[in-house]
This record gives structure tokens, sequence and C-alpha cells, in this order.
């Protein structure tokens, strides 16, 4: 019983029902889902572009240049997004967190990560800017994957997100349809990827105008490749929607 109680506290079990009052990452009694000492390790901010989140080198000129903020590759060719931003890498503690937030039914953790986001400057000003009239829309999931899956964690996180932010936007679960049911992306290398999501969303037929002129955040829970979230934000482009940010939980490094 000892042995166990001190692997626990050297090795964070993940498996374990979370406790409210207990740290998930170091076991630290009292704290919140993550404490702050935690947050404050494992969620440093990070340079990143601006268009697609992936995290840029080190500027090492001592301020004599200005980075660009943008990756090799957006520079290449600019995504669909005016903005997108994210909160910690797809890394240890969060890859995780996130997985059991994801698959293990816990949506309860939505509040918490909504909250880690809004820590980033850049989200709190891109949640200040929105009007009453602009959207603020999940990431859709197939019929098939959201009636195994239980429900649409992208979901919970935008709801979780417009309250806390007090945001004047709407937001709006039915707006953007997934239409196909496709493979799972970290099923698929890098090149496949924008391939297997071609044609994947739609906006409703219906509610086409209801995009015209309005600014649009798209949550999603973590980028890859960035293939859907891209995907997605060019379908609301050609809708009629003027500006879109890209925002998520966490982003995988590059490879």
């Amino acid at each position: 019983m000892l042995q166990r109680l001190l692997n626990a506290a050297i090795k964070p079990d993940f498996t374990l029902p979370l406790r409210i009052s207990q740290c998930a990452v170091c076991r630290s009694w009292p704290a919140r889902q993550v404490c702050a000492p935690c947050i404050a390790r494992f969620a440093a901010p990070v340079l990143r572009c601006r268009a697609c989140a992936q995290a840029l080198p080190a500027d090492l000129s001592m301020g004599l240049r200005t980075p660009p903020g943008l990756c090799a590759s957006c520079i290449k060719q600019h995504p669909p997004l005016d903005a997108t931003l994210v909160a910690v890498p797809y890394a240890y503690p969060w890859s995780e967190l996130i997985t059991r937030y994801k698959f293990g039914e816990r949506p309860g953790w939505a509040p918490f990560f909504a909250e880690l986001l809004l820590r980033v400057p850049d989200v709190q000003q891109a949640f200040g800017s929105m009007q009453a009239g602009d959207l603020i829309l999940p990431m859709p999931l197939s019929d098939q994957r959201l009636q195994s899956r239980g429900f649409n964690q992208a979901w919970e996180l935008a709801c979780a997100l417009t309250r806390q932010s007090h945001s004047a936007a709407t937001t709006d679960a039915r707006l953007l349809l997934r239409v196909k049911h496709t493979r799972p992306q970290t099923e698929l290398q890098r090149d496949a990827r924008l391939a297997n999501v071609r044609g994947a969303f739609q906006v409703d037929p219906l509610r086409m105008t209801e995009l015209a002129g309005r600014r649009v955040i798209l949550v999603d829970d973590v980028i890859t490749s960035g293939a859907s979230l891209f995907t997605a934000a060019q379908v609301l482009r050609t809708a009629g929607a003027t500006h879109v940010t890209g925002l998520a939980i966490a982003r995988t490094a590059a490879t």
C-alpha cells in the first residue's frame, strides 16, 4: 500500500478518477483540476506563427529585427484564417488530459480548458472584438463519431469560452455541418489529411446569409496538421465570413 502511494506521488495516474480538489498532474492537495504551479510550468508562453500557431524559433537578433510572425509554410501559402491561437503544446501533461476529456466522457473539463485559453492575451482580444451577430462555432463531428463519443468536445469548449468571456457573439452548433464521415486524421500521413477532409464540411444551405460580413471564431480541441481547421475555415470564407480565427487548446509540434 505504501509503495502504491509513493508511485502515485512520483508518476501521475491519469486513469484514476480526477478529484475536483486534487491536481491531475502533481496530485497536490488542495488544488483545482490542475494547480497553479503546474500551469505555470507546463503552459509557459511560446512564440507561435500567427496564422497556424506552429511554434517559431526564438529571435536571436537581440531585438534588432522584428520577427515576421509567420512560419515558412504560411509565408509561402497563408491558410484561410486571420489568426490561429492555442494555449499549450500537445505534449505532457496536456496530451493525456485532453485525451481523457475527449475520449473518457469528461465534458466537465471544458470550463478548465476554456479558462486556460482565456489566459492567453490574444485569445482575450479575439473574444473582446466579437459583437452581437458574430459567431462562435465548434468544429462539427460526423453523426457516427458523435454517437460513439457521446458529446462534441469542441462544442462544450465553445460554450464554456462564450460564458467565461461574456461574449456578445452567438454560439451555434448547427450552422457549420460535417457532411462526410472520414477516417480519423491521426491514422493518416500529413499529405493525406487534406484529401481526407476535402468536402467534409458545409454551411447549412438554408442559413448561408447568416455568415455574410460576420466575424467567426472556429473552436477545436487539438490542431495537428491543421487540415480540418483550414478546410472548415475556407468553407466559412466562401459563405461570406469576413474574419475567421481558429482556436484550439493545443497544437502538435512540427514533424
